[in-house]
């Protein structure tokens, strides 16, 4: 059996699906409204919602409503 552990993974997102994944975490985070079937899930989605936001600028500007809502947009159009 290989041990994977510290394999990194490298997925490709666009600025806007980042944009869009980043605030559903945040929001499902925010108010509990993910189920959860492990504690690792929950640390998984933790993990990749810091490092969303440690990549994005956006979520920190004062037109972040207006970015995300746009990033909503060219999402549903790809």
């Amino acid at each position: 059996m290989i041990d994977d552990s510290e394999e990194k993974v490298i997925i490709e997102l666009t600025n806007s699906e980042a944009l869009v994944l980043f605030e559903f975490l945040a929001r499902g985070s925010d108010d509990d409204s993910l189920t959860m079937a492990d504690q690792a899930e929950q640390r998984a989605l933790w993990n990749l919602e810091s490092v969303l936001e440690k990549a994005l600028a956006e979520p920190f500007l004062p037109n972040y409503k207006e970015l995300l809502d746009q990033a909503k947009e060219r999402v549903k159009g790809e």
